[in-house]
């Protein structure tokens, strides 16, 4: 039975979990993929994961690597028109410098779909007539051209921050320093498959820019926009049958249901000086996504209209800090809330932290998993909402002036783990450098997720009393594993997309 608390006033005003694991629907349990009515029908604008880390590439210690993911359950044969990113979106990473659960620093990614021939598209003659064809691309890709592209991706990435601004105001863009200064950039098509693109990994290699300035920044950033394999692992199939598996392991017994699948990943490399404020070491950020406001099909349909809008005003479709919160912490009817809310609003969604439901509904489905008994859970609060700071374990990564919010949070201080090295439970694992002190590729944060939701924290006597978590030891697992070493050990860190088709005739 859920037992119900007063909620303490402090909760009710500024509390809300980013511990992606608390909700009413356990069949839910995957990273931000297809997680709340309304983005369902956007999937060009749906955020599925973020990770930021110290970058742990040797030598590269004193960046951030920033990754957000978007547009889930990408198969790679999904021709032929793949997966563009919509051009009347803007795709965003919001850093919080000093606590205040608002955005200081904010990195805008926006794209452009332009067709050869001046937007007419590639034709041939076909009886003496010209007509265009129908394919993204007419012939084999080379590392660093756009000949035989029919459809050329191109992207902007500006800065806003306080004091910084350009050009009538408006926030400055990156600029390509080994381009003269442009401030275009090009994204690498998809992988098509080996005929297309015969080393698709040294084809997106060469889309991958070192020498950038980034405003407000010292030198040294990097950037990587394109396809990626999906580099979230989860058994989504049984955890969507109401965890129809056995959650204490093995670790490793079950399927990763999105080993087949792609995503397109945002990579931006920065100096820690780039995102902290002054003596503050710790950073929040999140990611979010916007479209047009208001849209109806028109009479003018065209490649660079397909719906005659009445309105260009954006508004927001998509959220993501930790992960899993929206699909597994929020209540179905307060998920499109969610996706358009910012952080500094969470207090209206405290009751789904301080009174959480997936440890009632593990209960239930498996009765020797006792949930814990602390309410209102004030260890979750701590660790996924205002950063982790106990006398026990120092301050992990909690600003000094912390209004409660979820964002993922990392301390910049922490020295990031080397790969090899790295221990895949994050935290709880021992390794501080993890997850949710930051996220990175090869964190487990399902398995993660799941035992600080039935109690670790108190078990370790973090947080209440052990005796509040008699479940708190136990090895909970989706079966399904990930680790450091399953991810390249330098930037961009995710893997190669995986083709759609796989040999060349």
């Amino acid at each position: 039975m859920l037992v119900r608390r007063a909620v303490p006033r402090f909760l009710r005003l500024g509390a809300f979990v980013a511990l992606g694991l608390f909700a009413a629907h356990p069949e839910a349990l995957a990273s931000s993929h297809r997680e709340a009515p309304f983005i369902t029908e956007r999937p060009k604008v749906d955020g599925t994961d973020f990770y930021m880390f110290r970058s742990y590439e040797p030598g590269r210690s004193g960046f951030v690597t920033l990754v957000a993911d978007y547009i889930p359950g990408q198969s790679p044969y999904d021709g032929p028109n793949y997966y563009f990113m919509d051009s009347d979106a803007a795709y965003e990473i919001h850093v919080d410098n000093n606590g205040d659960a608002k955005a200081d620093l904010t990195f805008t990614f926006q794209f452009q779909n332009t067709l050869r021939n001046g937007g007419a598209g590639q034709e041939l003659t076909v009886g003496g007539q010209s007509v265009a064809i129908p394919l993204v691309n007419f012939g084999p890709l080379a590392p660093q051209s756009t000949d035989n592209l029919n459809l050329v991706e191109t992207y902007t990435v500006s800065v806003t921050r306080p004091g910084l601004k350009g050009k009538n105001g408006k926030p400055r863009n990156v600029t390509n320093d080994a381009d003269g200064g442009s401030d275009v950039f090009t994204k690498p098509k998809d992988n098509f498959g080996t005929k297309s693109i015969a080393d698709y990994e040294a084809y997106a290699a060469a889309h991958v820019y070192t020498g950038i300035t980034v405003p407000g920044c010292d030198a040294g950033s990097k950037l990587f926009v394109g396809q990626r394999k999906d580099p979230f692992f989860v058994n989504l199939g049984d955890v969507f049958d109401l965890i129809n598996l056995n959650p204490l392991g093995p670790v490793d017994g079950e399927e990763d249901d999105l080993a087949d699948k792609n995503v397109t990943s945002l990579i931006l490399e920065v100096p820690i000086s780039c995102l902290t404020n002054g003596t503050e070491p710790v950073i929040g950020a999140w990611t979010t996504s916007s479209t047009a406001r208001r849209q109806e099909f028109g009479r003018k349909v065209s490649f660079d209209m397909p719906v005659q809008r009445e309105s260009r005003a954006l508004f927001q479709v998509s959220r993501l800090g930790s992960p899993l919160v929206n699909e597994v912490v929020i209540g179905l009817r307060d998920k499109d809330k969610f996706n358009s809310s910012e952080p500094r609003g969470d207090g209206q969604f405290a009751v789904y932290v301080t009174n959480p439901t997936l440890p009632a509904l593990i209960e239930i489905l498996f009765p020797a998993a006792v949930a814990p008994t602390l309410f209102p859970r004030a260890d979750l609060v701590a660790a996924f909402l205002t950063g982790i700071n106990t006398p026990a374990t120092g301050n992990l990564n909690q600003p000094a002036n912390v209004v409660p919010a979820e964002m993922l949070r990392l301390n910049t201080t922490t020295p990031p783990t080397p790969r090899e090295q790295q221990n895949n439970l994050g935290v709880i694992g021992g390794d501080n450098a993890g997850f949710p002190n930051g996220r990175r590729p090869g964190d487990d944060v399902v398995d993660i997720a799941l035992r600080v939701a039935m109690g670790k924290l108190i078990a370790l006597g973090l947080y209440g009393t052990p005796d509040q978590a008699p479940a708190g030891d136990l090895a909970f697992t989706d079966g399904t594993t990930s680790t450091a070493t399953d991810f390249a050990a330098a930037f961009p860190y995710l893997n190669t997309a995986l083709p759609g088709a796989p040999n060349a005739n």
